[in-house]
């Protein structure tokens, strides 16, 4: 049986997200659905550091990374063991001449990778590793994906874990999470979904002038820029794309895809 792994873009929420029943069975089904990794390589909208830095494979703890939630929400705890080998195959396939790679052992995993974590694979019993992205730039995300391509034949599952749209002006706790999303959010995640489905990469890395609504989608593009990491370690000749979860939640596209 091949050890050959899939690759993910999810949207990952907030930390209230534990809290949401359909979204944590949706995850919850996704992690039950996919063949066991052996590894789990992580890049969340959540750490942006150049060069290319890895996370702790020491054991540092969680790094909670909001403000002003209830106190349980900092008490979650996510002990997946550390990765080291991950680390070293990880470098060896990433550092460059005069451009090596940084070890943070420091930074534990931040909430872009531990919630969905946490609801996919509960019993915390995979290592994984945090890669953060060294620029938003689309092109060299998706050649940083490239690079890391080998690792999926290893048995480690690579995610990119941003959000679809991510407009926090939109994001209303009054309305509810099922509220009806704002039109532009709407537009994005139509387009997003059509335009995946497609495989169509050229009109991903141009989606500021392409996608509707797309600035008001991503006033910065850090919850965008990881699917970049996942389309480039996914591309062969072709994208093949399955959009596992969708809808919204406050007004944001939730929407996630396994590539081929």
């Amino acid at each position: 049986m091949s050890d050959r792994q899939p690759v993910l873009y999810l949207s990952h929420g907030a930390p209230p997200l534990a809290d949401d029943a359909t979204w944590t069975r949706e995850l919850a089904q996704w992690g039950a659905d996919l063949p066991r990794p052996k590894r789990i390589l992580i890049v969340s909208a959540h750490w942006e550091a150049a060069p290319v830095a890895l996370s702790s494979t020491t054991g540092a703890p969680l790094l909670y990374d909001f403000w002003g939630f209830p106190e349980r929400y900092y008490q979650v705890r996510y002990d997946a063991p550390a990765a080291p080998d991950l680390a070293r195959d990880v470098e060896a396939l990433v550092r460059q001449p005069g451009v090596p790679v940084h070890r943070d052992e420091s930074r534990g995993l931040d909430h872009g990778a531990y919630v969905p974590l946490k609801e996919m694979y509960p019993d915390a019993d995979i290592p994984v590793l945090q890669m953060s992205m060294p620029t938003l730039d689309p092109q060299q995300l998706f050649a940083l994906g490239r690079r890391l391509a080998p690792l999926r034949d290893d048995g480690t599952l690579v995610v990119g874990s941003g959000f679809t749209t991510h407009n926090l002006h939109w994001f209303d706790p009054s309305a509810g999470a099922d509220a009806a999303p704002p039109t532009p959010s709407s537009e994005f995640d139509a387009w997003a979904a059509e335009t995946v489905a497609g495989g169509d990469v050229d009109a991903l890395m141009d989606f500021l002038h392409r996608a509707p609504a797309a600035q008001e989608a991503h006033p910065r593009t850090e919850h965008w820029a990881p699917l970049y990491v996942a389309l480039g370690a996914a591309s062969e000749d072709r994208v093949e794309a399955d959009s596992v979860i969708d809808g919204f939640w406050f007004g944001l596209s939730k929407r996630s895809w396994q590539l081929a």
